[in-house]
C-alpha cells in the first residue's frame, strides 16, 4: 500500500500533461509574474514567499499543468470522458476556489435628475467614457450592443449582450449572448434620493476568469470588477457633475477619490 501511495505521488509530481484551461493559464501567469516581481522588491521574508508562490503560479501558467488539479482527478484541459468523473469536476467548480461566479454590488449618489443619467447609461457607446477598462461598445440594433474590453498582458475580451429588461429613467437590465469571453448579466437602477440627487445602484453577476482563485489575485492587484465599478461609478459622478472625469487608480472602496483630474 505504501509503495503505490508513494508512486502515485510521483506520478502526480513529474506528470506534466496540460489540465489548466487557456483562461486560467493567463491568470496565473499575470498573477504569478506580479507575486515574483513584488516580492523581490521586498526583499525580506515574506517577499521569499511571496517569490515562491509567484514562480509556481508562473510555472502553472507557461506549462499549463497544475499538480494540485492532479491530485484531485480535475483536468480543464480536455473534456472528462467518464461522466462520474465529470459529475467530480462539476461539484468541485460549483464549491470553493474553482467556482467561476462573482457577484458584485456598488451604488452612488450622483447629482443629477434619473432622466439624464439614464438617457446617457441607455447610449451605450457613451460607456467607454467612464468605465477604464471598456474599449469600445457598438449598438448592433435596438437591443443588441458589442462589447471589447481590456483584458491582461494587452489583449481583450469581447463579447455580445442583450438588454433584457427595461424602465425608462429607472432601470437596465442586461446578459451577455452565448459564446462571450466573459459570461456577465447585470443591472443598473436610477433611483432618486430624498435630497437632491439620483443613487445609481449596479448590480453585476459575472464568471472570473480562472474561479474564485483568479479573482482573489485580481483583487490583491487592483483588477477585480467590484474595484472597477467602483472607480467607474467615481469617473461617471465626476464627468456628469463637473464634466471632467477624476481618477480614483490605487483607491481602495472605501475612501474617496483624490483630486487629480483627466479630460473626458
Amino acid at each position: 500500500m505504501k509503495q503505490n501511495q508513494e508512486k502515485s505521488i510521483t506520478d502526480i509530481l513529474t506528470n506534466m500533461n496540460t489540465n489548466v484551461s487557456p483562461t486560467e493559464r493567463v491568470v496565473s501567469a499575470t498573477a504569478g509574474g506580479a507575486l515574483l516581481a513584488y516580492g523581490i522588491k521586498r526583499g525580506d521574508t515574506f517577499g521569499i514567499l511571496l517569490s515562491i508562490v509567484g514562480g509556481g503560479l508562473a510555472l502553472r501558467g507557461a506549462t499549463g499543468h497544475c499538480q494540485v488539479y492532479d491530485a484531485m482527478d480535475i483536468d480543464k484541459g480536455e473534456a472528462p470522458t467518464n461522466k462520474r468523473l465529470a459529475n467530480k469536476k462539476s461539484a468541485t467548480y460549483q464549491n470553493g476556489l474553482l467556482s467561476g461566479k462573482v457577484h458584485v454590488k456598488k451604488s452612488l449618489t450622483i447629482n443629477k435628475s434619473q432622466a439624464e443619467l439614464y438617457a446617457f447609461w441607455r447610449n451605450f457607446e457613451n460607456l467607454p467614457k467612464f468605465m477604464a477598462h471598456l474599449e469600445s461598445v457598438k449598438t448592433t440594433d435596438g437591443n443588441k450592443s458589442h462589447w471589447v474590453a481590456k483584458a491582461p498582458m494587452g489583449t481583450t475580451v469581447e463579447w455580445d449582450a442583450e438588454i433584457t429588461s427595461e424602465q425608462e429613467n429607472e432601470r437596465i437590465g442586461w446578459k451577455s449572448l452565448e459564446g462571450a469571453d466573459i459570461p456577465n448579466s447585470g443591472v443598473v437602477e436610477f433611483k432618486p434620493t430624498t435630497n437632491r440627487g439620483t443613487e445609481v445602484k449596479v448590480t453585476l453577476t459575472y464568471e472570473a476568469p480562472g474561479g474564485a482563485l483568479g479573482a482573489m489575485f485580481a483583487k490583491l492587484f487592483g483588477e477585480e470588477p467590484s474595484q472597477q465599478v467602483y472607480g467607474d461609478l467615481y469617473r461617471f459622478k465626476s464627468l456628469m457633475e463637473s464634466g471632467e472625469v477624476i481618477s480614483v487608480e490605487g483607491q481602495s472602496s472605501g475612501r474617496e477619490p483624490q483630486a487629480k483630474k483627466a479630460a473626458a
